[in-house]
């Protein structure tokens, strides 16, 4: 009779029974001896169906032809340009697999500088580990701006969600760009510098615990909380008008002299004696 002898996201070691009998199936990270199922690496139990699989804990990026991954152009070749996605072998972008057209002798760095970072998919993996990569498609380009932080490959799964539903949430509540790396290379942008703080503590978060039961719920109410609150460089509009009270506390104010307190200069209301007959006399000439 088969039996699962492991319970989903139990942490096992290498060589840990997960399961007994034939209806269950082996998958990545496990292996079958008679009629055990065992754990080849130190990671987190994963059922899918009568599939059992390992996610390890850590551990480098082995690429897999249709992952998505973030890389930076360190070099070029008459062909095309080296990318750095992060594993034990360097990729390849070849001239005919960007969007771009490309002319012949054309400079390569026009389109592809060194330092830039694509967001490309992995097309091809040969025996050799070759790897070819592909920038044409929906979401393929180059980035710029924003921030790139490096989680473990192996929690990508657990920071995108299922269905994409965890990375979703934090885009939509965040108003922010985020793009996962199947690499463990994130990219995040969101409308100032203070939103892309706080997506990467929450990736960073979910990396961290990626082991806990309601982790996603977890990461909704502490979204729903921080949002809720205002912000702190914002000021709150406060009325200045004071209360009425009885008058007797109130500490003197002291009076601004307004314009109508302004002492003037009245006219005078006759003409002065000397300018009267000064008036005369050129009344006088003019006659």
């Amino acid at each position: 009779m088969s039996s699962l002898l492991a319970n989903n996201k139990d942490i096992v070691v290498p060589g840990e029974e997960l399961a007994k009998g034939m209806d269950y199936l082996p998958s990545t990270g496990t292996y079958r001896q008679g009629e055990f199922i065992l754990s080849s690496q130190l990671g987190l139990v994963a059922t899918d169906g009568r599939f059992i699989k390992v996610i390890p804990l850590s551990g480098r990026y082995i690429p897999k032809p249709g992952d998505l991954v973030i890389g930076e152009i360190i070099g070029m070749t008459f062909g095309g340009w080296i990318v750095d996605i992060g594993c034990a072998y360097q990729a390849n972008l070849s001239m005919r697999d960007v969007p771009e057209y490309v002319e012949k002798g054309a400079k390569l760095e026009q389109f592809y500088d060194f330092g830039e970072i694509v967001v490309a998919k992995v097309v091809n993996v040969t025996r050799s580990k070759s790897i070819d990569l592909s920038t044409k498609g929906p979401g393929l380009r180059k980035i710029s701006g924003g921030k790139i932080i490096s989680i473990s490959p192996s929690k990508v799964p657990r920071v995108i969600g299922k269905n994409g539903s965890m990375i979703s949430m934090i885009k939509e509540k965040t108003n922010s760009r985020v793009i996962v790396g199947q690499n463990g290379k994130v990219w995040i942008k969101g409308e100032d510098p203070a939103d892309e703080v706080f997506v990467t503590k929450l990736v960073l978060k979910i990396e961290k615990e990626s082991h806990k039961e309601g982790l996603t719920d977890s990461i909704k109410t502490l979204l729903e909380k921080t949002i809720a609150k205002p912000a702190s460089n914002t000021l709150a509009v406060t009325d200045d008008t004071p209360e009425k009270t009885s008058g007797q506390n109130m500490p003197p104010v002291e009076k601004t002299p307004s314009s109508d307190a302004v002492e003037k200069t009245p006219f005078p209301e006759k003409t002065p004696p000397a300018y009267a007959a000064k008036i005369s006399r050129t009344k006088e000439a003019r006659k």
